[in-house]
C-alpha cells in the first residue's frame, strides 16, 4: 500500500550523490560519510493532491523526508471517524517511528498539495541519525514535540468542552496578523469546518454553531479568506478559566483542596 513504487523518482539530483539529503532540514549538518552512503538508497517522489503515501497498518519502514508541497497526518476510529494529527510541510520527516521500532505504521499520510518527497529505508536512515548526533538529536526533539502536542491534545479531549477546544486549536493554527498584539491573529486560508472538526475530534455541525456563537461574540470574523482572531488574549483567558474551573470541580469531586 502506499505510493508506488514504480512512479518513485531516481535516488541522485544531478548535483551530487549526496547533495540533495543534505539538502533536507532534517539531515542537515550530518556525517559525510554516512550521508553518502545513504545516497544511493533515496528515492524521490512526486505525488499529486489527494493521493495516499502512507496508510495504517503498512508494514513499511522507510522514513519520509518533505522536500515541496505538503501532507496530512491523521488517524481513522474503528468507526470511520478522522481524527487529524497534523500537516507537514518542507523540511518536515515522517515515518521515523516505524523505522525506529518496526511495527506497522499508525496513521495515514495523503499529500494535501502536490508535493516532492525523498524516500529513505529505516536502516539508512538509523545510520545516519546514530552517526550523527545532530540529526539524532534533531529526530528526539521532533518525536518529543509531537508527543508534547499529543498530549496536550489528549488533555484537552478530556477537560475543555467543545467551543474551548475548537478555540485553542484556532489559536495553534494562527499566525500575528500585522504589526503590534492589537493587530490581532489569523488563520488563511480558512480550514473548512470538517477539518477543525477532524482536529479537535468533534462533529462538524458543532463546529459550525461554535464558530457562529464565537463570531457573535466578536472573538472571531470569517471570511471566504481567513478566520482573523481580533482578541486571541481573550480566547486565551478563556480556556484558562475553563482549565481552573475543571480543576476546582475534579478536587471538590475527590475531597482534596484544589492546588
Amino acid at each position: 500500500m502506499g505510493v508506488d513504487h514504480e512512479r518513485e523518482r531516481g535516488p541522485a539530483p544531478a548535483d551530487g550523490s549526496d547533495a540533495g539529503l543534505a539538502r533536507l532540514a532534517a539531515l542537515r549538518d550530518a556525517d559525510a560519510a554516512a550521508l553518502c552512503a545513504a545516497a544511493p538508497l533515496a528515492r524521490w517522489l512526486a505525488v499529486g493532491p489527494g493521493e495516499l503515501v502512507l496508510d495504517f497498518g503498512d508494514a513499511t519502514d522507510d522514513v519520509f523526508f518533505v522536500a515541496e508541497g505538503a501532507v496530512r497526518v491523521l488517524v481513522r476510529t474503528p468507526l470511520g471517524q478522522e481524527v487529524i494529527l497534523g500537516d507537514l510541510g518542507p523540511g518536515d520527516v515522517f515515518g521515523e517511528m516505524a523505522a525506529i521500532d518496526g511495527a506497522p505504521r499508525s496513521a495515514n499520510v495523503t499529500a494535501l498539495h502536490a508535493a516532492r518527497l525523498c524516500r529513505l529505508p529505516a536502516a539508512a536512515f538509523l545510520d545516519v541519525a546514530l552517526r550523527s548526533p545532530v540529526v539524532g538529536l534533531r529526530v528526539m526533539r521532533i518525536l518529543t514535540a509531537r508527543l508534547r502536542l499529543q498530549d496536550e491534545r489528549l488533555f484537552e479531549q478530556v477537560v475543555l468542552p467543545v467551543r474551548h477546544r475548537l478555540a485553542a486549536e484556532l489559536l495553534r493554527l494562527s499566525r500575528p496578523r500585522g504589526s503590534g498584539a492589537a493587530a490581532g491573529q489569523v488563520i488563511s486560508p480558512p480550514p473548512p469546518q470538517h477539518v477543525l472538526a477532524a482536529r479537535i475530534g468533534a462533529r462538524r455541525e458543532t463546529v459550525s454553531l461554535m464558530l457562529a456563537e464565537l463570531a457573535r461574540e466578536g472573538l472571531l470574523e470569517v471570511s471566504a479568506r481567513a478566520i482573523a482572531l481580533p482578541r486571541p488574549e481573550a480566547l486565551r483567558a478563556a480556556i484558562d478559566a475553563q482549565l481552573r474551573g475543571s480543576a476546582t470541580a475534579d478536587a471538590l469531586r475527590s475531597g482534596r483542596p484544589e492546588r
